[in-house]
């Protein structure tokens, strides 16, 4: 119990750091990147859902963080960092009883947006079939920290009635799930990597309505490497100084 209470301390102290890590990580960029690591920003959109939800839909989001990718072999990476902004949920819920008739009365009729807000940590073996094609597999592991359900009502306007519900005890703290995808790298300029990849959450997150309650996604974004090309100018100018002398 220890142990996993300071490992969850550990990992919840690196998350809260992370924004600023992602700014710092912008300046020093080319001191991140080497011939066996490559740095950058992760980022993009996503089609979020829960399985076993009732009425629920796709939500629409978009996640924001940084990677590293560590070259094991000429073909085969590792691919890991954290989404900082990152989030689980689904959309056009049927609103529930919010234990007060007045609330309840007034949504009627209502929607409701779940949004659950998590630090992501994926961790993807990845294989470059060709020089600027690869596919990817592996796990992710989540930090749940904040989730709200947003009660909407439209009247006149839409989201004319609107109200917040604070439901982040409702769920596990962490989670975890398979990743798979595919991924293209841009010949031009850094080797900017556009990638398609689905999750399928392996934990009952819901620990209130019965049956399983997964979280499933599907990302469509870039990683955009930083620093790249000065690191590289850099270690040939290196080499061109150690030739000459």
């Amino acid at each position: 119990m220890v142990k996993k209470t300071l490992a969850i301390f550990c990992f919840l102290i690196f998350a809260y750091t992370a924004n600023s890590q992602v700014l710092i990580s912008l300046l020093l960029g080319d001191k991140l990147n080497s011939d066996k690591l490559e740095f950058g920003l992760d980022g993009g959109v996503n089609w979020l859902n829960m399985t076993n939800t009732p009425d629920a839909e796709f939500l629409f989001d978009w996640n924001l963080g940084f990677y590293f990718d560590f070259k094991l072999k000429q073909r085969l990476f590792i691919h890991t960092g954290v989404i900082v902004k990152s989030r689980m949920g689904t959309s056009g819920i049927t609103p529930y009883s919010l234990e007060n008739a007045n609330l309840d009365s007034l949504f009627v009729g209502g929607t409701v947006d779940r949004k659950i807000n998590y630090f992501n940590v994926p961790v993807l073996l990845r294989y470059r079939f060709v020089d600027y094609l690869h596919a990817e597999a592996g796990i992710q592991l989540g930090l749940r920290y904040t989730g709200y359900d947003f009660f909407t009502k439209e009247i006149y306007n839409k989201k004319d009635l609107q109200f917040t519900n604070d439901i982040k005890d409702n769920y596990t703290r962490l989670d975890a799930g398979g990743v798979a995808g595919l991924g293209y790298k841009l010949r031009q300029g850094d080797g900017m990597i556009i990638y398609a990849r689905y999750y399928y959450g392996f934990v009952d997150v819901d620990k209130v309505l019965s049956g399983n309650q997964h979280n499933t996604a599907l990302y469509l974004g870039v990683c955009i490497p930083i620093g790249k090309n000065k690191a590289e100018a850099k270690a040939q100018e290196k080499a061109a100084k150690t030739e000459s002398k």
